[in-house]
């Protein structure tokens, strides 16, 4: 199975790097860009069939690692 997981920040958290690319693309011409929130994708493969194990896993692993629940949010799609 294959996990799909979103990470991105929290709405109120400040976003430098998203912000750096909102001026980057105005200096490159890009007009009417109101901002930008820049974000993590990660793809995991599993060695897992049943889709609730798998999702329950992939959980734990952005609790403990993959995103700081502090500041951040996620989500989890798992394909097979």
């Amino acid at each position: 199975m294959k996990a799909k997981i979103h990470v991105t920040l929290k709405q109120g958290v400040l976003d430098p790097q998203g912000k750096a690319v909102q001026n980057a693309l105005g200096s490159l011409g890009f007009s009417g860009v109101e901002s930008v929130r820049q974000g993590k994708y990660i793809e995991i493969d599993l060695n897992e069939t049943d889709a609730e194990l798998a999702k329950g896993a992939v959980e734990g692993m952005c609790q403990k690692l993959l995103a700081n629940t502090v500041i951040e949010n996620y989500s989890i799609e798992i394909a097979d």
